[in-house]
């Protein structure tokens, strides 16, 4: 049966039920997103290669520009991310910073020149695995409500039972992890050295973990008091695929535009374990503990973990992207990538998910993204920087909801191989409501990312 809990994290805010772990509105807007990640040079522009082409990150893209690659090449990147979540809690910092590291992008190229006489020109193979999501993220909040949630201990035996009425503090734990891969394979041509053709097919392996903790400590206002902890896990599995075509039009030597299509991802069948069932009437593993009794209450003593298995489909939005790029001969260049994404055709099935999508339809939007990069070369030494925006899909989301940052770094090509390093920031807030059902306010979220990419390319 369908977990009914439901809390918006990240990019909304609606109240059906006490539960603190993601619903499947949230999930599939979590699913949807994409961290940027690619080669060390597209970071470094903020990924705005719709028009450019000649990196491997670029086939996430628009897959035409495979075709401007001159020679069969591999490319290799190093991601360290660092993340700062500042929670504020009904007037309560609580400063959270973690630092990962991971491989978030391999792949290579092959270019097979025509040799015979033709309009058509290169034909090149591409290979190229990114980590398109990371996951791994925590925060922790704390505070005082003044509402008390967890009001009488479930053993009581008093009459009438003791009401733990008095709210002392209220404290949120919660852990990401996983990630969403993409492997892409993908074919470009180039006819009469102007025009630009790709396509690519892109499959995804999609981990996700989440484990929260909700933390209660109240009194009865006569030196009794109840401590409370409810804890609820996701473990989601699923493999998905989808479509990217496109195309590049060199309208002049020193200017082209592109525009590429990418269908909506399709999870056909993503497997969810949770143990956000009705445990003794709590939403997951529970403990109280109260000190004028010496037996505590625990609705997973003896080892019993009631738990679920669930199945449902994810139709993640499709997204169109339009470019233009100029280039200043050997010099340098400026590109400018567009992106709209519908998530009010997000679709979840394979159950009842009428009110997730409805949801989708009257809440969320469609969304513009703007990457803005340029690039210099000095003889072997190239310098970059970039700018991006992105909407958030929430309709009553604050401008501070948008995703803004900025990005530069810089290169050198040692002739066979190149080295490449990239720093970006970007930085958004958030409300998380740990409390839904109830009249308490959503803990205001605060979140920067840093994150330096290091890149070896080598001619094959």
């Amino acid at each position: 049966m369908k977990k009914i809990t439901t809390t918006i994290a990240f990019f909304a805010v609606i109240i059906m039920s006490y539960s603190q772990s993601l619903g499947y509105q949230d999930l599939a807007l979590l699913f949807s997103q994409d961290d940027g990640n690619g080669t060390a040079r597209f970071t470094a522009m903020s990924g705005a290669f719709g028009a450019l082409g000649g990196d491997m990150s670029a086939v996430n893209i628009n897959p035409a520009g495979l075709s401007v690659f001159n020679n069969s090449a591999f490319s290799g990147s190093l991601n360290s991310r660092q993340t700062n979540i500042i929670s504020n809690y009904y007037g309560t910092n609580t400063n959270n910073q973690d630092q990962f590291l991971n491989i978030s992008q391999a792949g290579a190229v092959f270019v097979f020149k025509n040799a015979h006489k033709s309009d058509w020109n290169n034909f090149v193979l591409g290979f190229n695995y990114r980590i398109t999501k990371d996951f791994t993220n925590s925060f922790n909040a704390k505070g005082n409500s003044g509402i008390a949630t967890f009001r009488d201990f479930p053993l009581d035996e008093n009459e009438p039972i003791i009401d733990y009425s008095i709210a002392e503090e209220q404290r949120f734990f919660n852990y990401y992890a996983g990630e969403v891969s993409e492997m892409n394979i993908a074919f470009s041509s180039v006819h009469k050295k102007k025009l630009y053709l790709g396509a690519s097919l892109n499959f995804y392996d999609l981990n996700f973990s989440q484990r929260a903790t909700l933390v209660e400590f109240n009194n009865d206002g006569s030196g009794n008091t109840l401590d409370a902890n409810l804890s609820q896990e996701n473990f989601i599995t699923s493999s998905g695929v989808s479509l990217n075509l496109g195309f590049i039009y060199k309208a002049h030597q020193n200017f082209r535009f592109g525009l590429s299509y990418q269908t909506p991802t399709i999870f056909t069948e993503v497997l969810e374990e949770s143990n956000i069932v009705d445990n003794d009437g709590f939403m997951g593993d529970t403990e109280v503990v109260v000190s004028n009794n010496l037996i505590s209450y625990d609705n997973t003593s003896g080892g019993y973990y009631p738990s679920q298995r669930f199945v449902f489909r994810l139709k993640t939005p499709s997204k169109l992207t339009a470019s233009a790029a100029i280039i200043f001969g050997k010099k340098g260049l400026l590109s400018i990538d567009y992106i709209n994404k519908n998530y009010q055709n997000m679709k979840l099935s394979n159950a009842d998910f009428s009110d997730e999508n409805q949801f989708f339809q009257n809440e969320l939007r469609k969304t513009h993204a703007l990457n803005i990069g340029s690039e210099w070369r000095f003889e072997r030494l190239s310098l970059r920087g970039g700018y991006k925006f992105e909407q958030s899909p929430d309709n009553m989301a604050l401008d501070s909801d948008n995703l803004a940052g900025y990005s530069f770094g810089g290169g050198y090509n040692f002739g066979n191989f190149k080295l490449d390093f990239a720093y970006s920031n970007n930085n958004r807030t958030a409300p998380y409501n740990f409390y839904s059902g109830f009249n308490v306010n959503s803990a205001n979220l605060s979140i920067d990312n840093k994150v330096f990419t290091a890149t070896v390319a080598i001619n094959l």
